[in-house]
């Protein structure tokens, strides 16, 4: 099929008149049973590359990317254009899952997106051999490089299946994100007679800004008077789920309709928003980088960033989303350069504090090693056995797995992963040379704060991209730099916000009479977690009665007028009766009866020794009981603990009350930890 012949299929089915270059030389070498690495910028029309010749081609085109969003947009789009397409992911449950890789297996799909972790999926695996494909395409293909700013070791086998393909089987690999060497490294991967096509980078609708602030509060104190300056709508990201949390709740206080998003939330809940933030329906959303990736929004007006990525190559990811329909958009991006004793600034923690947990403790990979030495183990079960996270426990497997340490072997349908005999030392040069690479990548996005030249050029000069330009669209070149003033309306203003927020504790589930509780703060909050401590560390006494006004507060503005019948408490594992006290001082002031009834039928361990969930619920699990259950049948209740770390505790005490028949169960607690698997 020559050009002129494509473009007519292209205007039947898509309803364009004409190719990129670009595009038309990628759909070519496909054509022609080449594999081809596309780095292309954000909004260049990279899906059309695969999703044209797909559509020309006998069998399955299948698509490998982590991007949810996108699959379900480009799906839908795809046979909206009567184009046969499906998705496999997590989203949808087993059984749609196989039904449409049975439909994949005989031929009732064009075009199949995955999800690139189902390929641990045994289902998938069998019917990988047996599918008629037509073409393999690795969407954001940054991530199956070690060297990749979004590397994910699942992704890896990927490469595997490219391997066995024939040399003249169709590949496509894209990605807007490649620095030299990455780009190095997925040329090496695919491997074969691969051809990279690189184009521009250069973004001149672009208008970049950096914001320089001496405290957390000037980040909201500038927000709160000049985000609705701002045209359009937009995203605001944040460094934590957390600040997620604290940016949304400030802007509701201000009455400035935001809403926030992160990877806590349920598969609906991310849809809705998603489906809100294409509708323009909220001023900004404020969230983690988990939002954007493969949404498909052309009139993004502004990104804010409030905590800087941790390279160049993330910060033009992020910022890529925006003004992909050409007109102005303004990227913002603050940096806290407030040094703290040891001089360190302020912003570099966070970024840096990434670095350092990114890759696991040499201890904790023998500790992998051990336990695999005695049996081999599932995932889940290597959890329970080292007490790592999922994440930690994932990333181990993988390098492990890479060095021949251990092998993936199934026993009948369940996979376990088993230590080789006569395995060799674990080898860490290629972890500290990748730690030493992310340092430099962070460095380098502290060189592009401290900037005084075009921040464009900066960024394109690091992706690779030379091209000769004047590069004048940032406040280092031809616009006014953006500068913090206190406004003292604005200052009491985050004063009484700062007394008055209080977060949310989501332990709502179908099963259980429980509701969404509330906290009175944050555990970080250094008063409140200082004199949570001094009180059970320190012999420090009751808990101090500024904690009982400000949990008071909380549970006023959040259960308001509702009438409760007992106040329960959580019987304590370390903190004797600092517990039982607060909650009798709770009793005596909102007048609501105490019982002393929830017992606990055996010790258990402080859930904070616990590094994953599924310990935590094992270790609460059938721990708990009630002494004269007639008592609370019917009853409203508020369950009170001290500190809500995963919600474990919580939510198995929750389900004990249920099936004794509690009407409803209202959770309070003076703190809640940031780092819980909420």
């Amino acid at each position: 099929m020559n050009r002129f012949e494509a473009e007519k299929e292209l205007k039947r089915i898509f309803g364009f008149e004409k190719f990129y270059d670009e595009q038309w030389e990628t759909i070519e070498r496909l054509f022609a049973g080449e594999r081809v690495l596309l780095i292309e910028k954000t909004g260049f029309g990279k899906s059309l590359c695969y999703q044209f010749p797909a559509t020309q081609f006998e069998g399955v085109t299948v698509i490998f990317s982590p991007l949810i969003a996108l699959m379900r947009d480009q799906v839908k789009s795809l046979n909206d254009k009567g184009i046969s397409a499906r998705y496999i992911n997590s989203e949808q449950s087993k059984e749609e899952n196989s039904q449409i890789i049975q439909e994949a297996l005989q031929g009732k799909i064009k075009i199949l997106y995955i999800a690139p972790e189902r390929q641990e999926n045994i289902e998938w695996i069998e019917a990988a051999r047996k599918i008629n494909l037509s073409m393999v395409v690795i969407d954001e293909a940054h991530t199956i490089s070690v060297w990749g700013h979004d590397f994910r070791p699942a992704f890896r086998r990927i490469i595997n299946l490219v391997r066995l393909l024939p040399q003249n089987f169709p590949v496509l690999a894209t990605t807007a994100t490649a620095t030299e060497r990455v780009q190095k490294d997925i040329e090496q991967q695919i491997s074969g007679n691969i051809t990279t096509i690189r184009s521009s980078l250069i973004r001149e609708n672009f208008e970049l800004y950096v914001i320089k602030v001496k405290s957390e509060d000037e980040k909201l104190l500038w927000l709160s008077e000049n985000l609705l300056k701002l045209e359009g709508t937009g995203i605001i990201y944040t460094g934590t789920r957390v600040n997620t949390e604290i940016y949304s709740r400030w802007f509701e206080f201000l009455g400035i309709n935001t809403t926030e998003y992160n990877a806590g939330l349920d598969a609906e809940s991310r849809k809705e928003i998603e489906k809100g933030l294409m509708s323009n329906k909220w001023k900004a959303v404020i969230s983690t980088n988990a939002l954007g990736m493969g949404i498909d929004k052309s009139d993004i007006r502004f990104i804010i960033h409030t905590q800087i990525p941790a390279s160049p190559i993330h910060y033009y990811q992020e910022i890529g989303r925006a003004g992909r329909d050409g007109k102005p958009a303004k990227l913002i991006l603050f940096y806290n350069n407030t040094k703290d004793e040891k001089g360190i600034e302020e912003d570099y923690k966070l970024p840096k504090a990434f670095i350092d947990s990114g890759r696991p403790s040499l201890k904790k990979y023998q500790k992998v090693i051990d336990v695999l030495k005695q049996e081999p183990l599932g995932e889940r079960q290597i959890m329970k056995a080292t007490n790592l996270k999922q994440t930690q426990v994932r990333v181990i497997k993988a390098d492990l797995i890479e060095q021949g340490i251990i092998k993936e072997v199934l026993y009948g349908r369940s996979k376990k992963y088993e230590y080789q005999f006569d395995a060799p030392e674990l080898n860490t040069k290629s972890f500290e040379e990748l730690r030493n690479q992310k340092l430099k990548e962070l460095d380098s996005m502290i060189e592009y704060v401290n900037l005084t030249t075009s921040r464009m050029k900066f960024l394109c000069d690091y992706l690779g991209d030379n091209t000769p330009h004047s590069y004048l669209n940032c406040d280092n070149t031809n616009l006014p730099k953006y500068t913090v003033f206190i406004n003292d309306e604005y200052l009491e203003k985050l004063k009484e916000f700062r007394e008055t927020f209080f977060p949310v504790l989501k332990v709502e589930s179908k099963n259980s009479n429980i509701v969404n509780g509330i906290a009175a703060s944050y555990y970080g909050v250094s008063s409140v977690g200082a004199a949570i401590h001094r009180s059970k560390y320190e012999n420090g006494g009751d808990f101090p009665d500024f904690l009982l006004r400000l949990t008071l507060k909380a549970f006023r503005k959040h259960y308001g007028n509702e009438k409760f019948d007992y106040i329960l408490y959580v019987p304590p594992t370390e903190s004797g009766d600092l517990v039982k006290n607060f909650a009798e001082k709770l009793s005596r002031v909102l007048k609501i009866p105490i019982s002393h009834n929830l017992i606990k039928t055996s010790e258990t361990k402080p859930q904070k020794v616990f590094q994953n969930s599924y310990l935590k619920k094992d270790n609460v699990s059938g721990k708990f009981e009630y002494k004269n259950p007639e008592e609370i049948a019917g009853k409203s209740v508020v369950l009170f603990d001290d500190i809500f770390d995963s919600g474990a505790t919580i939510k198995e005490i929750g389900s004990l009350l249920t099936k004794y028949g509690v009407e409803k169960i209202a959770p309070l607690v003076i703190a809640r930890t940031v780092g819980g698997d909420i």
